[in-house]
């Protein structure tokens, strides 16, 4: 596995687009690993400090999460450096989308990512400039679809991923009108850690679980492990923490989702960061789901969950451990060998495999169909790992390896 991967991490990217705004000191970059398949996706994210190599590692973790989530193609990144709270981002975002729609329009596909909105901000910005959906490279390149298939295929896209939901076994508020782009890949995540426990034995009903981030990943995983008999002990996010070692309710995890700043956690009974980064790795907690920023998790913090009794990580967020190389260092590899961790292009792949759902012909477009396939994607890929070595660690170990053998 090991050598796949360095391969795969050393081989060049074949498309390096890099941008200056000449109206402010934002820097952007769409790294496209490879045009697999004739086409390449990944979302769009923005972070003060963010560079070239992150957008490189996000491209190459998108190139491994299709092998999982379909299509076939290569994998992309957009990356902005620059500060998502100035109130200048609504213009960077407008000058970058401007600078990027030639790609968009022909082998390219985005989405939200990190503090950058699927539904409020791709999808409004890009239409402005002609593009019916931001997956639209996608079909050009990858489906060279006739124009009827197209408007087909764009039509299901607009549709399903800003889709309202109807369904109570997928919202937690009719009233909020939650659409698909904000649940489904914290479901995704809630999933894998069932699925876990179904291929690999034993029952994630009354498990405990520890949860970093609060925003839309970590509290809608949060939201669906509750549903499923999960309690949440302790949330851990930048502005402080909460913990309860009886676990939230079903109505207190409602209430912390539906109460949000943004992607930020509010509550009376917060407890400052210093005091909840000390206190939160020492609960006996079976469930660990990282779905913050990227490369957060520290290895003597992962230490300290083992001992507590930790059994599974699910990456909610993608190289969530705070190491160096791209996509498997030492920290990931202490934690692989001793609990299962299920990697981010399994677990988090719901968005991904949402955009590959809706580029399929006449797919039924109901709340359950939508969810349910990605539920059974993630399954298939833990199923295949457990017909390799049916062992609850080196979980990810495994599935870089099949990942790999597909793309190397």
């Amino acid at each position: 596995m090991k050598e796949l991967l360095k391969k795969f991490e050393e081989k060049r990217p074949e498309i390096v687009f890099e941008w200056k705004d000449k109206e402010s000191e934002a820097e952007g970059w769409v790294v496209i690993n490879s045009l697999r398949g004739g086409a390449a996706g990944g979302g769009t994210r923005m972070r003060k400090g963010l560079d070239k190599r992150e957008v490189e590692s996000l491209a190459k973790t998108m190139e491994v999460k299709f092998t999982v989530s379909g299509p076939p193609i290569g994998g992309a990144k957009s990356g902005i450096n620059f500060d998502p709270a100035d109130p200048r981002k609504k213009e960077v975002l407008q000058r970058w989308y401007k600078a990027v729609m030639p790609l968009l329009k022909s082998y390219y596909g985005t989405g939200g990512d990190l503090n950058i909105d699927e539904i409020h901000e791709v999808i409004p910005i890009t239409e402005d400039y002609g593009l019916w959906h931001p997956q639209e490279g996608v079909i050009n390149g990858h489906y060279h679809a006739r124009e009827n298939e197209r408007i087909h295929q764009i039509g299901q896209l607009r549709y399903g991923v800003s889709k309202v939901l109807e369904d109570l076994n997928y919202t937690p508020d009719f009233k909020r009108k939650y659409k698909v782009a904000d649940m489904i890949t914290g479901y995704g995540v809630s999933e894998s850690i069932a699925h876990f426990y179904n291929i690999w034995g034993g029952s994630i009903k009354g498990k405990r679980a520890v949860i970093q981030g609060w925003g839309n990943v970590a509290a809608a995983a949060g939201y669906y492990l509750t549903q499923r008999g999960v309690q949440v002990i302790g949330i851990i996010d930048r502005v402080g923490g909460l913990i309860k070692p009886e676990g939230f309710s079903m109505e207190e995890i409602i209430a912390l989702f539906n109460n949000r700043n943004g992607n930020t956690l509010v509550a009376d009974e917060l407890i400052p960061f210093e005091v909840a980064s000390e206190e939160i790795w020492k609960l006996n907690a079976e469930i660990f789901v990282p779905a913050a920023a990227s490369r957060l998790v520290q290895q003597a913090e992962v230490d300290q969950l083992i001992n507590g009794g930790l059994e599974v990580i699910a990456c909610g967020a993608n190289v969530p451990f705070a190491d160096k190389e791209i996509f498997f260092g030492s920290i990931m590899e202490h934690a692989d060998a001793h609990v299962a961790v299920i990697p981010d292009f399994i677990s988090n792949c719901g968005m991904a495999r949402v955009f590959a759902y809706l580029m399929q012909k006449n797919v039924e477009m109901s709340d359950d169909a939508i969810f349910s396939d990605a539920s059974d994607i993630i399954y298939k890929a833990l199923k295949a790992v457990h017909d390799v070595s049916a062992e609850p660690v080196k979980l990810s170990s495994t599935a870089f390896e099949i990942a790999l053998k597909q793309l190397v």
